[in-house]
């Protein structure tokens, strides 16, 4: 073996500690955060094996989620991403983004009300791209 190829072993190990390193440095900084999801996630998938109804599954989670801030926690996980992350953390907490949900569901509530239920879906799809429209839009802007 030859001097540049130690050099390159020893670079290689140094990295591959540095990224352990970091790895075991992130679960222990976010290991209440991950255990959190994790009892979301199983409690969804033992939820929809025993069928049970789900909009049960859905308020269960949200509630446990609410508690224990899994949702504010992943926005903050989300954050860390480099360059992107903290503009996407951003779009997803603006007030008028939260607005423009939240008038869709209700305008779907009356829709659905009235009979009208295809449209539901083919509004709420548009909506949906919108939303989907609007933090992409965000972001790019944000970028440039």
């Amino acid at each position: 073996m030859n001097q540049d190829e130690q050099q390159n072993d020893k670079r290689t190990l140094w990295f591959l500690r540095r990224l352990i390193q970091n790895v075991i440095g992130f679960l222990q900084r976010n290991y209440k955060l991950l255990i959190t999801w994790a009892i979301i996630i199983i409690a969804v998938i033992v939820g929809i094996h025993f069928r049970v109804d789900k909009g049960i599954i859905v308020v269960l989670v949200m509630i446990f989620g609410l508690f224990a801030e899994a949702f504010s926690g992943l926005i903050a996980l989300l954050a860390t991403v480099p360059v992107v992350g903290p503009i996407v953390a951003k779009v997803l907490t603006l007030p008028i983004f939260w607005i423009f949900n939240a008038l869709g569901y209700f305008v779907s509530l009356v829709a659905i009300k009235r009979g009208y239920k295809k449209e539901v879906i083919n509004y709420r799809f548009v909506t949906m791209v919108f939303l989907t429209g609007f933090a992409v839009g965000f972001i790019i802007a944000k970028l440039l």
